[in-house]
């Protein structure tokens, strides 16, 4: 397909969106998050140049029309590289493409991609060129708002202003710094402190661009404060371990009139979708993992988490484990 003939995507929304998270944000999360809310950007997992050149190209890219909107994440530094896995992801009509330069494993740092690239800023320019040149959908950078001992604002200004010069309009900012030597991703979630300011003093001086905020944002209470400074806000592990508050982003966020869809309904849903899978050949334990957190805050989900864990992962497991285990909350 040519780029004249490739459909331009609508316009999304990224007011409020769930961050790509490596072994958490797959199609089976996604899918539990779209029952959730509507109108939430969901992100894939994080995908390599190579992942998509060299392997299954459609296993990595194939997503349920229903999903959307939803976003694709690319992971790579080599310009060619991504030209051709945006245009390979491009046939699957993607609502966004986004550039990883945020991630501090020493896995992305060896392939000298991740957080690693913020080191480089006309590089950066040249990936999103790249991309940007091979499809009508719109690509986006995803960073840190420092690396290292690189951390000023002045630092911060220039790498947005590169990449900016050469066309990008989109910037998801995680408001820690990265340390690339020393610190373990979890650490890197947590022990680079937070500061939201820089963010937002980075769209006052970048009025004319798109800032998402992300890092350690918990409740839509925050989200709202955080709106007030920047364009919208990415939330990451909290949508994973307490997955209900998406359920009030549609009525809160983007003003829906429809009623939040009861715990109990998501998970009718979802039991729904999880026999078809396994009629497909999916095993259980790898939908449920994502349902855990479900009932977080409401009595008796501890049994409700214990019997899925302790069950989901035995032989010939099906739908009957999600409905025994509502079962166990009842009887506590």
């Amino acid at each position: 397909m040519s780029a004249s003939q490739r459909l331009t995507p609508p316009k999304i929304s990224r007011r409020f969106s769930v961050a790509p998270m490596m072994d958490w944000t797959d199609r089976f999360c996604r899918h539990f998050h779209r029952l959730l809310s509507k109108e939430t950007l969901l992100y894939t997992e994080m995908v390599t140049t190579g992942a998509l050149i060299h392997g299954d190209s459609h296993r990595h890219l194939y997503y349920d029309e229903s999903q959307h909107p939803i976003a694709l994440q690319l992971g790579g530094s080599d310009p060619k590289d991504l030209a051709t896995s945006a245009r390979l992801a491009s046939s699957y009509s993607y609502d966004e493409i986004n550039l990883n330069c945020g991630c501090p494993s020493d896995r992305v740092q060896s392939g000298k991609f991740g957080a690693i690239l913020m080191t480089d800023a006309k590089l950066v320019a040249d990936c999103f060129s790249a991309m940007q040149e091979t499809t009508d959908t719109p690509v986006t950078i995803k960073q840190r708002i420092g690396i290292d001992d690189q951390d000023s604002y002045q630092f911060l200004c220039d790498f947005t202003g590169t990449v900016a010069n050469a066309g990008c309009q989109t910037f998801i900012v995680h408001a820690r710094k990265a340390w690339l030597n020393g610190l373990s991703p979890k650490q890197n979630r947590e022990i680079p402190p937070l500061d939201y300011e820089r963010v937002y003093q980075l769209k006052r001086d970048f009025p004319e661009l798109e800032i998402i905020i992300n890092g350690g944002i918990k409740t839509l209470d925050d989200t709202m404060s955080h709106l007030d400074h920047v364009d919208g806000v990415m939330i990451g592990r909290e949508a994973y371990h307490n997955p209900y508050l998406l359920a009030d982003v549609d009525r809160t966020l983007y003003h829906s009139e429809k009623t939040p869809p009861s715990r109990l309904q998501v998970l009718e849903q979802f039991s729904e979708f999880v026999g078809n899978e396994i009629d497909s050949g999916i095993k259980l334990s790898h939908m449920t993992r994502h349902i855990l957190g479900l009932y977080q805050g409401v009595p008796g989900a501890r049994k409700f988490r214990r019997y899925i864990s302790e069950h989901a992962h035995l032989p010939d497991a099906g739908t009957g484990v999600l409905h025994r285990a509502l079962g166990c909350m009842s009887n506590r």
